[in-house]
């Protein structure tokens, strides 16, 4: 089996593929991409059991076959290589693959293709188309917000709520809280299920800045997202996803209204001199002033700005996570942002002032940490 192929370009579905690979395999066959060779057509894929993923580009060719690829070693010399096309060739009964470059050749041991876990077939599913774009949004603005603990997995992922006329998307690690909801996109019938952070994080990256239609069907248990000559999927979180609706408070009669940037910026600065392990910032509201401080008493180091801002509401001191607030503003896109509030003790809700996209709506909740007096 013969094959002519560009190595740049090689490169670069290998890469966009490399992200599902795991340090650690349990099936050293799951340590090679497949490659699947149909006349002038290259359809590569890697799995991990839990998520595989596979993609197609052209090549010369006039066969048919498949082979397991190291995939340590393929994407070491293709990445020490300069674009230049590169021949393949595959001895089917050993599987050896030799590679011949403009510079030398280049011997490898692959392995059978057949030993490579196939991905399962999807039945009833059901589907719905949304635009690259809105779901790469939707992805950049809510993963950041999901959780690590394994004692809690289905925190670790993004909760896909689906109905007739929206779709909503939300991640929660039970500090801070994101909801993300778009109008322009529904299902048939409604559904929920929670998508891991892995294949989010792989979709991310491949869904790039060209504006493409994305089918993603759905069963119980499996999710498949396809998109140009790309296809994902993914086995769904069980679990039942905590009621996100009962933490968000619904009376906030405070509210701040400010520049999103400077505050934004003056949090970084203060949050320099916060304690190291609780990262505590603190606002102090009245009139038309905000006074951010932060403090590391076991340092002595304390810093203290003053922002212009509009505040409705009686006078009032809170402590956030420095930190979270940063990833919420940093992922907020308006000129100015509302932040609404009800007590010290209770959680802080952060909106956009300006809508960029009429079809999309976000809120983020942030809880508060407790102040030294």
């Amino acid at each position: 089996m013969k094959f002519v192929v560009t190595s740049t370009a090689l490169l670069k579905q290998l890469q966009m593929l490399s992200g599902v690979l795991n340090s650690s395999n349990t099936l050293p066959i799951l340590d090679n991409f497949l490659f699947e060779i149909k006349e002038n057509e290259l359809s590569i894929s890697a799995s991990d059991l839990e998520t595989a993923m596979s993609n197609k580009m052209t090549i010369q060719s006039k066969e048919t076959g498949m082979i397991a690829v190291p995939a340590k070693l393929i994407l070491d010399i293709l990445k020490s290589l300069p674009e230049q096309p590169l021949t393949f060739s595959v001895d089917e009964k050993t599987y050896a693959i030799e590679i011949a470059s403009d510079y030398g050749k280049y011997k490898l041991n692959g392995h059978n293709g057949d030993e490579f876990p196939k991905a399962p077939v999807m039945e009833n599913q059901k589907s719905l188309v949304i635009q690259s774009d809105a779901l790469a949004r939707a992805i950049n603005k809510t993963l950041f917000a999901t959780g690590n603990d394994d004692m809690r997995p289905v925190m670790s992922g993004v909760f896909f709520e689906i109905h007739e006329n929206s779709m909503r998307f939300v991640a929660t690690d039970a500090h801070k809280l994101v909801r993300y909801s778009r109008t322009d996109v529904g299902g048939d019938s409604p559904a929920s299920f929670i998508v891991p952070k892995k294949p989010l994080n792989l979709l991310k990256g491949s869904l790039g800045s060209q504006k493409t239609e994305v089918k993603l069907e759905y069963t119980e248990n499996s999710a498949l997202f396809t998109f140009d000559n790309v296809t994902l999927m993914c086995r769904l979180i069980e679990g039942k996803y905590p009621n996100y609706e009962a933490v968000i408070p619904k009376e906030n009669p405070f509210k701040l209204t400010i520049d999103r940037l400077d505050l934004l910026s003056s949090i970084k600065r203060v949050s320099i001199f916060a304690n190291k392990t609780t990262h505590q910032v603190r606002l102090r509201m009245g009139g038309s002033e905000l006074n951010i401080s932060a403090e590391d008493l076991d340092f002595a180091n304390e810093a203290q700005e003053r922002l212009t801002c509009s505040y409705a509401g009686d006078d009032m001191e809170i402590g956030f996570n420095s930190r979270f607030l940063q990833e919420m503003l940093g992922n907020l896109t308006s000129e100015n942002v509302n932040i609404e509030m009800s007590a010290p003790n209770r959680a802080g809700i952060l909106t956009q002032v300006e809508a960029d996209d009429v079809s999309e709506d976000i809120l983020m909740l942030v809880k508060p940490v407790m102040l030294n007096s």
